[in-house]
């Protein structure tokens, strides 16, 4: 604490609290109360950082949310807690009425809440022929068989035409009749059904015939299907798939008659530019060896060897440790999406079935191998879960079957030691506008190990429905802590930082976090540390009035110094370059020093600030030089020499050195001028 913050303080007291001196030696603040006459206490319902009970007067008293964690309340099966100021109190949850009648409550002991039939409270939610189920919690509007829903309204119900919705549902030797809620399939004249169903009604002019079944072109090697591929037989056709370990060429598509197919092969993994590390060398010749003896019959070996190799890089990664860390983040960005991208082509290859590897430094990797369709799926580690649904990745691409893999890295977070954060726009307004003080990041260390996340498809910057990740880890955020759901964004130069654009946090606890993403790509949690400090008004008048006072003197000095020519020689011009100086400086940190809104204005701001505070400190030497100089040589001979050396150095050296030195400093540390927030 400063003096003359403490000085303000002293004399002007403020609140109910500090103005009975008498009965509180102490001025406690808000949502506090005076325990013995010394001491503050917070008030139930608020905290402090330093404890229970402190003697700093500069301390604050901030609400505590029971509602999260560490130790969030509990309110009972559905119901929800809401956070007050100072309180808490529990509701039940949409869809759920008490039964008690009361509509707020404060614990699990007077939960009543029961789930609402709205299909009784509200005959007509469901309309025209729609049926209303009930549901915990909510409810669905269901057509039944033969109408659907209009795509105005998903609860209004109307008829199906079969026949005209281009569902095409009679075979092609018959047509198709439309009735209320059904339809009925008549054959073609010259035509009879195989069998006699209900539904086929026949016309008594049919002549007598009948409909030749389905022809199997597979099996009577009837079909085209080039030798690299299994045909399949479908209705009245048949397609060619491409063997497992098989893609189709280039410019063919999957599953047609005329599809061509070629052996898996090993994806290209390009070692970053720049970058000189035998351990590095040494694992990408490793990489190529396994791509050279790459076939699909040793795709699971293959894997296996990939997973080593990637521990044993982390567990001994020799020379790696010794770069800088710009440059040990551009080895990560090559090692973490180079082996996704190897992982993600080699696994074409594995049949269908679920698949585990791990290397002895801790790397996990799970593989999920699945024919496309739409039930949901879990991939679990010892500290990460993975859920997604199958329509997420139902474009298989190329193989037939889709793949789902998750790799942890527990070990890769030692190159990652100072690996900028970005925020998202609209995350870093929220934060700003929770705390309204002075805020500002002042470091972040990672949570959880940093994973890797990828399906067949590379196309995964927006999913069709997000996915949801939950990361274990050991640390518990405090409160002035903030955990950020990030992944790894490789950036234009490839060194690459974390980044929070398209994740969010949907819940945390002590040893725990859910994060949900709409994007794939590698994951982790970060907890970022802020100072976050209320500006003292006492100290901001002292600074806007001693500066207001400052000009007006430094510009009385000035017009003195310019038009009185009386006393005009090198000491007063030397003291009017130094008042200029000053009271440009003083001007600008006045009405600029909050200018943050253009990064832009804001450095520039910054540089001239630095510019004329270093000049005024120059002049300031130059009128100390000058002094010490006229007091040892009294002579009127060297006098006059000293009057003619500061007339011509004085402009240069005060104007000059400054300009150099903030022009080194630009040139060298331009981010450092102005403000990351």
């Amino acid at each position: 604490l400063s003096a003359p913050g403490l000085l303000v303080l002293l004399l002007f007291p403020m609140g109910p609290t500090a103005q009975n001196s008498k009965a509180c030696a102490l001025r406690c603040p808000p949502n506090s109360s005076c325990v013995n006459g010394t001491a503050c206490s917070c008030t139930p319902g608020f905290i402090s950082v330093s404890g229970e009970i402190f003697t700093d007067p500069l301390e604050s008293c901030y609400d505590i949310n029971e509602c999260g964690p560490p130790s969030p309340v509990y309110c009972g099966i559905s119901a929800d807690c809401q956070n007050l100021e100072g309180g808490y109190y529990c509701t039940c949850s949409p869809g759920y009425e008490p039964v008690s009648g009361a509509t707020i409550f404060r614990n699990q002991s007077e939960n009543t809440c029961r789930d609402v039939d709205e299909c009784q409270h509200r005959p007509r939610v469901c309309k025209g022929r729609s049926v209303c189920i009930n549901t915990e919690g909510n409810y669905t509007c269901q057509c039944p068989p033969g109408l659907e829903f209009t795509p105005e309204d998903q609860r209004h119900c109307t008829y199906v035409n079969e026949c005209t919705s281009g569902r095409n549902p009679c075979h092609s030797s018959a047509h198709c009749l439309n009735s209320v809620g059904s339809f009925e399939c008549c054959c073609h004249t010259g035509w009879k059904p195989i069998q006699w169903p209900k539904q086929h009604r026949l016309r008594q002019s049919l002549t007598p015939s009948f409909l030749s079944p389905d022809v199997d072109e597979c099996s009577s090697r009837q079909h085209q299907c080039h030798n690299s591929t299994v045909c399949v037989n479908t209705v009245g056709s048949y397609r060619c798939h491409c063997r497992q370990g098989w893609e189709p060429k280039p410019g063919l598509w999957y599953k047609q008659m005329n599809t061509i197919c070629k052996e898996i092969s090993f994806p290209t993994w390009t070692a970053p530019s720049g970058i000189k590390s035998q351990a590095l060398s040494h694992f990408l010749n490793r990489i190529q060896d396994l791509g050279r003896n790459f076939s699909s019959a040793s795709v699971l070996n293959t894997v296996r060897d990939l997973v080593q190799e990637m521990g044993d890089l982390l567990e001994t990664p020799g020379d790696l440790k010794t770069l800088p860390f710009s440059e040990q983040h551009f080895v990560v960005t090559n090692l973490l999406f180079g082996l996704e991208n190897v992982l993600r082509g080699v696994s074409k290859a594995l049949p269908k079935g679920s698949f585990t590897f791990s290397s002895s430094a801790g790397i996990e990797l799970s593989l999920e191998v699945q024919a496309p369709s739409y039930r949901n799926i879990t991939l679990i580690q010892k500290q990460t879960k993975m859920m997604l649904t199958w329509d997420t990745v139902h474009d298989s691409g190329d193989s037939g079957l889709a793949v789902v893999g998750l790799l942890s890295h527990p070990g890769i977070d030692k190159f990652l030691a100072e690996a900028p954060l970005v925020l998202d726009a609209e995350e870093l307004t929220t934060l700003h506008e929770t705390h309204r003080g002075l805020l500002q990041e002042t470091s972040h260390i990672l949570l959880s190990d940093v994973i890797s996340a990828f399906i067949t498809n590379k196309d995964t910057e927006n999913l069709r429905s997000p996915v949801t990740f939950v990361f274990q880890h050991s640390v518990t955020p405090g409160p002035r802590e903030k955990v950020h759901c990030v992944y790894w964004e490789h950036g234009q130069n490839g060194s690459g930082h974390w980044d929070t654009r398209g994740c969010w946090v949907t819940s945390t606890r002590d040893n725990s976090t859910t994060c949900q993403c709409s994007h794939l790509s590698i994951f982790a949690v970060l907890m970022a540390h802020y100072d976050c400090r209320e500006e003292d008004p006492a100290l901001t008048v002292i600074t806007y009035v001693g500066l207001s006072l400052s000009l007006l003197c430094l510009l009385l000095a000035a017009l003195t110094f310019l038009l009185c020519k009386a006393i005009q020689n090198t000491s007063t011009s030397l003291h009017l370059q130094l008042s200029l100086c000053l009271f440009l400086a003083h001007l600008l940190f006045l009405t600029a020093i909050d200018r943050t809104e253009s990064k832009v204005l804001c450095a520039i701001i910054a540089g001239a600030l630095h510019y004329l505070y270093l000049a005024s400190f120059t002049w300031m030497l130059l009128v100390g030089l000058h002094l010490f100089l006229s007091a040892r040589n009294l002579t009127v001979v060297n006098y006059s020499g000293i009057n003619r050396f500061m007339k011509k150095a004085m402009f240069p050296v005060g104007y000059g050195v400054p300009a150099v030195i903030v022009a080194i400093s630009a040139a060298s540390r331009p981010h450092l001028y102005g403000t990351s927030t």
